[in-house]
């Protein structure tokens, strides 16, 4: 089977899309995304079903029964005269039969000792946490698609800086042949050329397998059947972003993870809240209607109301247990809360730091390869006039590769340390504004 390469698969058939309509299509297609979604709306359909728990429950309870009721009934007094007509004392009675017996009933709580309140709290908790973990997933892909999208960006650089160098080395080869055939370069030369396009060539190709490989997984991350051009380019904020205490303060506000574990250690307190009610007693009003009085038994009421209590004096449940695991379980998540807070802490201030190196490194490497492409120039003049080896135009001519891979490499760095730097302070979603905003690009 023949295999196409992303770079040559590109040029024909490939899909062009800017970061902006990348993220659109990883939010329509995500399958991720598509379960954080039905979660939310799973928690929200919950949270409105507590809604209606102080509402009355009204049920039919409909039996189709046989029955045998024995009746005993002393006559006292009147027994002489039920004697004197050979009735004994006391009357016998036994009914045996079918009836049916509907009943309608209504249960209406009073007071739960706080569970109902508790319930909604905890559900409107859970829409919360729902999502909170909804944009954490949101963020996870979408740091996922920068990581990638740019990082075939970068790919696409890295083969243009190995193509040229390659490109560069095979016309310093045949410069050089020309030389030893005219006598002003030896065989030597030559063949350290030759050994130099020959690496050369080595990078080219571990650079092209690079971006097949980074080409695919983008283009499976958005379910595309197509390779994806990507038409955004690498870019740079030349100034900084302003201070770090700005994006602290954003990151306690806005984390998603923040905001997941505040969700959850109020839905521990509703659990204590919960577990407590269990001790308390219940008030409820009730009735009942008899809708089919015909089949009544002699102890049916044709209607009945009133208000009940309901009170749990022993439980196997060992309730006081339960509230103690509520507790620790309370505790569990406000430690869990307290601990993250401190983890974003660090790995905002390390992503910022290591936001303004790239940034800082992009910049200086300005100067580097001005250097290094004056160097080239001299380097080939000064070959062709005898001044210098084949050795220093080849280490020239690489030199200026590295240093336009390293540019390239810097501004990859800075734009996922940005990505990951949004993320954590909860702005991710902000990503394009930067793009939009950024006075340095990087084209091939």
């Amino acid at each position: 089977m023949m295999f196409v390469s992303a770079v040559s698969a590109q040029n024909s058939v490939s899909e062009p899309l800017s970061f902006d309509q990348a993220r659109a299509t990883l939010v329509r297609k995500s399958d991720a995304l598509a379960a954080a979604e039905a979660n939310v709306r799973s928690k929200v359909a919950l949270s409105d079903a507590t809604k209606s728990l102080r509402l009355p429950d009204i049920s039919v309870d409909v039996r189709r029964m046989e029955f045998q009721k024995s009746l005993s009934l002393p006559l006292g007094s009147l027994a002489p005269v039920a004697g004197a007509f050979d009735i004994a004392s006391p009357l016998e009675f036994q009914e045996r039969d079918w009836r049916t017996r509907p009943i309608l009933t209504t249960v209406l709580p009073i007071y739960s000792g706080g569970q109902i309140p508790a319930a909604q709290s905890a559900a409107s908790a859970a829409v919360r946490q729902a999502t909170a973990e909804r944009d954490l997933q949101s963020q996870s892909q979408l740091l996922q698609l920068v990581q990638l999208y740019f990082g075939q960006q970068l790919a696409k650089q890295a083969l243009a800086v190995r193509r040229d160098v390659r490109d560069g080395l095979q016309q310093h080869v045949d410069n050089t042949d020309q030389l030893e055939r005219t006598g002003f370069a030896t065989k030597a030369q030559r063949l350290q050329a030759e050994v130099a396009r020959d690496q050369a060539e080595r990078e080219y190709q571990r650079a092209r397998n690079d971006l097949d490989t980074i080409s695919a997984s983008l283009a499976q991350l958005l379910r595309s059947d197509r390779p994806i051009d990507t038409t955004t380019p690498l870019f740079v904020l030349t100034t900084s972003l302003g201070s770090l205490d700005k994006f602290l303060q954003s990151a306690r506000a806005q984390h998603p993870q923040i905001r997941r574990l505040k969700a959850l250690s109020q839905q521990a307190g509703e659990g204590v809240k919960v577990q407590k009610a269990k001790l308390k007693p219940q008030l409820y009003a009730f009735g009942q209607y008899d809708l089919y009085r015909d089949d009544a038994l002699i102890t049916d009421s044709d209607w009945a109301f009133g208000i009940g209590v309901k009170y749990t004096l022993l439980s196997g449940k060992n309730r006081n247990q339960q509230i103690a695991a509520a507790l620790e379980q309370q505790f569990q998540a406000e430690a869990g809360l307290q601990e993250a807070h401190n983890q974003i802490n660090i790995g905002v201030g390390k992503t910022y730091n290591d936001l303004e190196s790239a940034r800082q490194q992009f910049l200086l490497l300005n100067s580097s390869i001005e250097l290094a492409r004056e160097s080239l120039r001299l380097q080939e003049l000064s070959f062709r006039e005898g001044q210098v080896t084949s050795l220093d135009v080849i280490d020239a001519r690489l030199q200026l590769g590295g240093a336009l891979v390293e540019r390239a490499q810097a501004a990859y760095e800075y734009d996922v340390t940005l990505a990951r730097l949004l993320e954590m302070s909860g702005q991710l979603n902000n990503y394009q504004d930067y793009i939009h905003q950024a006075d340095k690009v990087l084209t091939q």
